[in-house]
């Protein structure tokens, strides 16, 4: 699988964007390209967005919207490729489970996907390292723990709201099956296995 360009994600996002919007798309890319060329690994939405005033790019705060989703995608794939954050796994170790991601043809839902995999397979190896194989840790108390750690990022939520979203399904042809898999239209073979859209609903009511 060829990694996913910050080019082929800002291509992508200008097509279903607005003058106004595709003129800041390139403003953020600018700035963004900026930061990589320099070797620095910056790439919050406040540096951006302080480099970039008055050159078109967003405030941060407008970045972090909802409206802001494009130009956060567009920082993701800047980010995606830094030491700092997991790098998308090759497709010879996703397994059967996950071929599918390696599949899509939209590079910007590829590069989301790829994201949450990577930050997926990171948060398992954590764990391994801190409980022993066979090992099981029960809380029973009512404590109210902060799981501000495995809170999903705006990023992140996007992501899920948008592989289980209407738009979707319409550009890749897909629609509901069963047992909250997701199948062809045409072939009904499967696309999404079981319960893939009750892990998604579960993980955005509860993360």
């Amino acid at each position: 699988m060829s990694e996913i360009t910050p080019e082929q994600v800002l291509s992508q996002l200008k097509k279903k964007a607005s003058s106004r919007v595709q003129n800041s798309l390139e403003a953020v890319f600018t700035i963004c390209k900026e930061q990589q060329e320099r070797g620095l690994n910056d790439f919050s939405y406040s540096t951006i967005a302080r480099l970039g005033k008055g050159r078109g790019v967003p405030a941060a705060q407008s970045i972090r919207n909802k409206t802001g989703e494009s130009y956060r995608t567009l920082i993701a794939s800047f980010n995606s490729s830094t030491k700092d954050q997991p790098r998308p796994v090759r497709s010879t170790s996703k397994g059967k489970m996950h071929a599918w991601i390696d599949e899509l043809d939209d590079p910007v839902v590829k590069l989301q996907a790829n994201i949450l995999y990577a930050q997926k397979k990171e948060a398992e190896r954590l764990l391994n390292e801190v409980v022993p194989i066979n090992q099981v840790i029960e809380v029973f108390d009512n404590i109210d723990v902060s799981v501000a750690s495995i809170k999903l990022t705006e990023l992140e939520r996007s992501a899920l709201e948008y592989l289980i979203s209407s738009e979707f399904l319409r550009r890749h042809q897909l629609e509901l099956g069963k047992n909250g898999s997701i199948v062809s239209t045409d072939t009904q073979k499967s696309f999404f296995p079981v319960a893939t859209l009750d892990a998604i609903k579960k993980a955005l009511q509860n993360l």
